[in-house]
This record gives structure tokens, C-alpha cells and sequence, in this order.
């Protein structure tokens, strides 16, 4: 399962989606805390959703966009 973490500028926090599991919306400050928010709330997303597994593979992709002015 591919998980994409992007960071919000105006809240200043990381944000977990993921297009393979429905209802997935977490947030965090930093992004290893947000990888175990991430591990805990998939399973049980995944339960309610009657897809549950004996295990999951995940990959987390970061990604942030940043615009530098030129100075001088």
C-alpha cells in the first residue's frame, strides 16, 4: 500500500493519505511520528472496511514543495 504524506504549509503539519484505504486522513508534526499514526489507524480502517489482512505492506513517500525567492 502506497501512503502519500504532504506537507500542509498554512498548518504547518504532514498529512497521510492513501488511495488504497478508504478514510485514511491523519496528520502530525513530524514525519516518524506520523508513520506510527499511520501503522496503527490502516489496520483498523482496513477492518471496518471488511478488508482485513494478516499483515500489510506499506511504503510511505513524502513529499513537500518549497519556493525560494532570489535575493540580490
Amino acid at each position: 500500500m502506497q501512503n502519500i504524506f504532504v506537507w500542509d504549509d498554512e498548518a504547518k503539519v504532514l498529512l497521510a493519505t492513501s488511495e488504497d484505504v478508504p478514510g485514511l486522513v491523519q496528520e502530525s508534526g513530524s514525519f516518524d511520528s506520523l508513520v506510527e499514526r499511520v501503522k496503527f489507524a490502516i489496520p483498523e480502517l482496513l477492518r471496518l472496511n471488511n478488508q482485513a489482512a494478516s499483515y500489510y505492506d506499506l511504503l510511505f513517500t513524502s513529499e513537500r514543495h518549497e519556493v525560494v525567492e532570489m535575493h540580490g
